[in-house]
């Protein structure tokens, strides 16, 4: 009984979340709160599920990775969500309303087709975002922090520098007209299926739901030590652009890292991005030290 619970409660859940939004009334749906008590809700529970069906042992969540998880679970809710907003959300409303874009047919569609095209327009710029991260120097250097990560957890995806947190925030969906009810339905289901995709849990779900959604499975394989092993599997939630684009994978990895599985400090993971003008000045510091001594 435990275990059939566990394989579907993936699939329960979006199904859940999807009745949950249909139905919600307007109090609810219009209320910008609604979307964060909800998707904090979904991670409070997966976080749980940890505590009833470990995966791995050597993932099993201390005092230290919770509270650095917490940290950029509350800096992703805050500033990183502000700077979505203010710096890409508003200018491309305000570029819509000025060219007169319009997409009124949109909200004419079934509730379900709604959501699915939020996913959809969501996670195909995080999949080609994601992507540009693991091939090209700059970008990777702003995401080679989360694959730091020597553990996998529910809040997990929520850890890295703020600069990829920001990136991979963006998307064009203010370019179109859809209720806010759908928007934060797919935001509620991708939340639930990214936090599902980190968590230490042994719900594995059937193939049907793993075929087109991203799990623990085959996204800690994508977290394995090894800079070519990363490189597969960038779908934060729908590991079907992988098997469409072919970047899909097979597989698991238990030992995840980067640098010999080296764990940054949250300094450190502010930092890396700089370390090359960083190492540059400690260079020239240490030249112009030791031309003083010599003199």
């Amino acid at each position: 009984m435990t275990t059939t619970l566990l394989r579907y409660v993936q699939p329960m859940m979006v199904a859940a979340v999807l009745f949950g939004w249909a139905v919600a009334p307007a109090a609810v749906t219009d209320n910008p709160w609604s979307i964060v008590a909800a998707t904090l809700l979904s991670t409070a529970v997966i976080q749980g599920l940890e505590w009833v069906s470990e995966r791995h042992r050597s993932w099993r969540l201390t005092r230290q990775e919770f509270l650095t998880d917490l940290f950029y679970l509350t800096l992703n809710y805050t500033a990183i969500a502000w700077l979505s907003r203010t710096l890409a959300d508003a200018p491309l409303t305000a570029a819509k309303h000025a060219l007169g874009i319009t997409t009124a047919w949109a909200m004419h569609l079934p509730f379900v087709v709604q959501v699915a095209m939020v996913i959809v327009l969501i996670e195909f710029g995080q999949y080609w975002m994601h992507r540009l991260m693991h091939n090209q120097a700059f970008f990777w250097s702003t995401h080679a922090p989360h694959h730091h990560l020597t553990q996998l957890n529910a809040m997990k995806g929520a850890v890295g520098n703020p600069i990829e947190l920001f990136l991979i925030s963006l998307s064009v969906l203010a370019l179109f007209d859809l209720p806010l009810a759908a928007e934060f339905c797919a935001l509620n289901i991708l939340a639930i299926v990214s936090t599902f995709a980190h968590a230490n849990t042994r719900c594995d779900p059937p193939r049907w739901y793993a075929y087109v959604f991203t799990t623990i499975r085959n996204h800690s394989l994508h977290h394995s030590v090894g800079y070519e092993e990363t490189r597969c599997n960038y779908g934060n939630s729908l590991i079907l652009l992988d098997r469409i684009f072919g970047t899909y994978c097979d597989g698991e990895a238990e030992a995840v890292g980067q640098d010999a599985r080296r764990r940054l400090t949250i300094r450190e993971q502010f930092l890396f991005p700089a370390q090359p003008l960083i190492a540059r000045a400690r260079r020239r510091r240490d030249a112009a030290e030791q031309t003083e001594a010599a003199i």
